[in-house]
């Protein structure tokens, strides 16, 4: 890398292609690499590509139109060893993706050990790399910043000023003026929280361009309206106690919305809405709403925000849950505990009444045990042993085709809920449920009494005794025969051991189910509806696909929830591109999920007829189609504010740090009037003489937190140093131990923090434990907010403890910090008029080089080295020489001032520490004065009879 002949900025503006031939100079060149490679992207994929190969910027994307193919191909044009790329702020699923779909032989593992990378660095290619890493290395000078060719930076809405990302960005464009940045973001929404938050966070990324892709963007209509999937939305109507049991439950909401907005007049809480209670974004709503003044918020208030989250988990488990599970969790808020902590609601009618319906969900009105199915149960019933085998005899009547499905659900609970359905049956699933909730089962239903299975298996002791337990605890007023005869029917039932929830399921149908729904025309009605019509296929828990379609010949049916944690957006264009299938059915609506669908289907390009048939279940005027109706209305919102910001916004021309001029504000000026005659005018007015450069010495641990990034936004120069004493060195004298109110907590109780406050007092003469508060947090050691919840520390406990700490350490300065930002201006105004610490010496203190830390205390008495340090003249910097060779007090005591000052390098020392052994300091001479009978030396009143009274 070092032997290249061309200039970082040639080759920028000519990018070294693989086959070194081509450059994305111009937008003609761009369409013939395109071309000449062969990449296929939809229209607005190919605009998208272009602008970011031409220019800096940020790219907001709306959710589900990915973003992955654009930033691969532009990752795939860049690598070569000829360039050097990093790659942060991604995810581990990003970057699987990535590197699976990127030549192995530029993209480099980022290795643990400082050598190793720095000779990585040099081997150019792609650097897929933590953030903390990537600071530390550019602090220290092992990446060669003037030869990074670039970064990318994934969720770039994230990236706020003080920030890790951040930090290694500006550090990256003070020193590199040519590299390029390349920044992407799905997640509109977030630019919309806070002032002018689009803004802040373009110029924390140093770009200028703006490009905004929302799903009404005219190229995108075009590039997906041609190739629409064949859809069909089916309205589900909500059984009616399902309804009533939603009613109520909004009724509740409405009723605790109106009751804090009237206690809390003076807050402005616009947000807190009945419609924003049931969406998922509610508690992000909660804390941007309420955070900043929680600690001004009285017991009620607080008491009324947890119950708004409770009823809205009561919502959706009404609707997405099973009966019985939805039962179970009403009921736990059915109980005298919870009656007497809650704001209030369990006492009115409306919570009687959902509490009477829910368990008449369970019940029938004979007391029988009968739960309600789910009402998409059936329809997807219908879909899968009817309506889908119909549709393929009418477009394929000809060919045998073989069926594959996809069902997409929310979550990987509900996955596990249709396929226990499909695999055991609706009556044998809430059967199961009823006795893993602990949910009285009594009497059995006739249509549950036919049901015959399997016996449990001889290992499952444990379970069999829940069934054994539940059947006498529901027939305790039942007769001896019918308890026998409940026992032995649960014991009919072969139930899993316990419930494993996977994002991924595949299915087939049965041969008879196959000869059922594929063949002959047979009355559905003959045939018992709890008979297992699907099986599972176990090479699913690999995720297998390509296997297991190759192998089967019988339909497929795959259920699978939009998006994984471990995989993202990724994992639906994963199994849509490895299954194919013909149909997808939506058991919940998803704006993601079904954008992604119409990409699949945009970028296959297939006739009307091979398109994917798509079915919508939704429970039509319910909360679940306004939950679906409101993130849409909230996504275009968003985007209309961007667009609209985006019309408004002032780039300064120095905001992508390609000159000084974007980081004149950090540097430090002296002001005096033939500075001002001598110097030009500066950005923002400053003018002078650049003062020598401040240092702060950093523990490399603490590169976790946002101080260090705040610290050099100040101007101030951070040397990362793994240091065993402190976390922060300002000065030779000053030493910060920096904790914030949870590590405070648990130093305290550990003792930690005692024997960090001995090593500062030994070895700095000025030791300060600074106390950090969350910037989001209110400012105060008041209330619960910052304790952990299984710990019994009270706030007087944490005063009473800081307390003692200052008794014991005298020198030991405490500093209340309000945020970072507070820290940072803080540190520079300690700083003013200091000396400059040294790194080699703030590395070798507390280390056996130093001749301090453990070793010193391994060597001489704890005691004496802390006796020593409270005589006159003895300071953290001389009491290590003085130990080392004055062997002792007693030796001491014979030396001359002249030998002493040798050891302490200072006569003002040496006479200090001479006077207080030799020179006898006696206290001034006291009179013993007998008071009065029944005169206090306290006053009158008092209990004394002697007063002690200088002369």
């Amino acid at each position: 890398m070092d032997a290249r002949s061309e200039t970082i900025e040639q080759k920028n503006n000519a990018m070294k292609l693989s086959n070194q031939e081509n450059n994305l100079g111009n937008t003609f060149t761009i369409d013939e690499y395109i071309s000449k490679n062969k990449i296929v992207l939809l229209d607005y994929e190919r605009q998208m590509f272009v602008d970011m190969v031409q220019s800096d910027g940020l790219v907001v994307c709306a959710k589900g139109l990915s973003y992955d193919r654009v930033i691969t191909n532009i990752m795939s044009a860049y690598n070569d060893a000829g360039n050097l790329i990093f790659v942060i702020n991604f995810s581990d699923w990003e970057e699987t993706y990535y590197r699976s779909n990127l030549d192995h032989k530029f993209v480099h593992e980022v290795s643990n050990t400082a050598s190793e990378r720095e000779r990585v660095y040099l081997e150019g290619g792609i650097q897929f790399i933590s953030t903390r890493i990537f600071v530390v290395d550019l602090l220290k000078s092992r990446i060669p910043i003037e030869l990074i060719t670039g970064v990318f930076v994934m969720r770039a809405h994230t990236i706020v000023e003080s920030c890790q990302e951040a930090f290694a960005l500006r550090l990256y464009r003070q020193t590199n003026k040519t590299g390029f940045i390349k920044a992407f973001s799905s997640n509109p929404q977030a630019f919309t929280i806070g002032y002018s938050q689009i803004e802040r966070t373009m110029r924390n990324l140093f770009v200028k361009e703006l490009y905004i892709w929302p799903r009404f963007h005219a190229t995108v209509r075009a590039s997906l309206k041609r190739f629409e999937a064949q859809s069909v939305e089916l309205h589900v109507p909500m059984s009616e106690k399902m309804t009533v049991i939603q009613g109520h439950i909004l009724d509740i909401m409405n009723y605790l919305v109106k009751e804090i907005k009237r206690i809390n007049r003076t807050v402005d809480l616009d947000e807190i809405t009945v419609e924003n209670c049931v969406t998922k974004q509610f508690h992000k709503i909660l804390q941007a709403q309420l955070d900043c003044i929680w600690h001004q918020l009285n017991s009620q208030t607080k008491l009324i925000v947890a119950d708004l989250k409770v009823l809205r988990n009561l919502m959706i488990s009404t609707i997405y849950n099973d009966s019985v599970s939805a039962y179970a969790l009403i009921k736990r808020y059915r109980t005298t505990e919870y009656a007497l902590s809650n704001s209030g609601w369990v006492l009115l009618d409306s919570a009687e009444h959902m509490f009477i319906t829910a368990k008449d969900r369970i019940y029938n009105a004979k007391g029988e045990f009968e739960p309600e199915p789910c009402p998409k149960w059936e329809i997807l019933k219908e879909i899968l042993k009817n309506e889908i085998p119909n549709d393929m005899k009418r477009k394929n009547a000809n060919t045998l085709l073989i069926p594959k499905v996809l069902i997409l659900c929310q979550d990987s609970r509900t996955c596990y809920q249709l396929r226990q359905m499909l695999t055991e049956g609706g009556e044998r699933f809430l059967l199961y449920k009823a006795m893993k909730n602990n949910v009285l089962i009594g009497k059995l239903s006739k249509s549950y009494q036919r049901i015959q299975n399997t016996k449990l298996p001889e290992t499952d002791t444990s379970l069999q005794k829940t069934a054994d337990k539940t059947a006498v605890d529901t027939t305790s007023a039942q007769k001896k025969g019918e308890e026998n005869e409940l026992t032995q029917l649960l014991a009919n039932y072969a139930f899993p051991n316990e419930e494993v929830f996977q994002e991924n399921y595949m299915l087939t149908m049965t041969q008879q189910e196959n000869e059922i729904g594929f063949g002959n025309e047979v009355d559905m009605k003959k045939h018992k509806m709890d008979a297992s019509v699907f099986e599972s296929f176990p090479e699913m828990e690999n995720l297998d696909i390509t296997a297991t379609i190759a192998r089967n010949k019988q339909p497929l049916i795959c259920i699978q929830t939009f998006k994984t944690e471990r995989e993202g957006v990724m994992g639906l264009d994963r199994i849509l591109a490895e299954l194919q299938p013909h149909y997808v059915i939506m058991y919940h609506c998803n704006i993601a999920a079904i954008r992604q669908l119409e990409v699949h289907e945009a970028r296959l390009s297939r006739p009307v007829v091979e398109r994917i048939q798509v079915y919508f279940l939704i429970h039509a005027q319910t909360v679940e189609e306004q939950s679906y109706l409101t993130s849409l209305r909230k996504e275009k919102q968003a985007f209309e504010l961007i667009i609209d910001t985006k019309s408004k916004m002032v780039i300064p021309e120095y905001q992508d740090g390609r000159s000084d001029e974007a980081f004149v504000l950090l540097k430090h000026y002296k002001h005096s009037e033939e500075d001002h005659n001598e110097t030009t005018r500066k950005a923002g007015g400053q003018v002078g003489t650049v003062l020598e450069s401040r240092k702060i010495i950093v523990d490399m641990r603490e590169f976790r937190s946002d101080l260090p990034c705040l610290i050099h936004k100040r101007g101030i120069e951070i040397f990362p140093v793994t240091i065993t004493i402190g976390d922060y060195i300002l000065t030779p004298e000053i030493c910060v131990e920096r904790k914030s109110i949870s590590d405070l907590i648990g130093s305290l109780n550990s003792g930690r923090l005692y024997n960090q406050c001995i090593q500062m007092q030994r070895h700095y003469t000025k030791p300060i434990l600074l106390i950090e508060f969350d910037q989001s947090k209110p400012f105060h050691l008041q209330g619960k907010y910052m304790l952990s919840a299984n710990t019994t520390t009270t706030n007087a406990d944490i005063v009473k403890k800081l307390q003692l700490l200052t008794i014991h350490f005298p020198k030991l300065r405490l500093i209340w910090s309000p945020s970072p930002y507070a820290t940072a201006q803080l540190f520079e105004e300690l700083k003013m008029g200091k000396p400059e610490p040294d790194p080699k010496t703030a590395a070798a203190i507390g280390s056996e080089e130093g001749g301090g830390g453990v070793d010193v205390l391994d060597k001489f008495n704890s005691n004496i080295f802390d006796f020593m340090l409270r005589l006159p003249g003895i300071s953290s910097k001389n009491v290590h020489k003085v130990m080392r060779h004055g062997e002792n007090l007693k030796k001491i005591l014979t030396k001359s001032q002249a030998e002493v000052a040798k050891l302490v390098d200072s006569q003002t020392n040496a006479k200090m520490l001479y006077d207080i052994l030799h020179v006898a300091h006696l206290p001034q001479k006291d009179e013993l004065v007998v008071a009065a009978p029944g005169v206090s030396k306290f006053g009158k009143g008092g209990r004394g009879k002697f007063s002690w009274r200088r002369k």
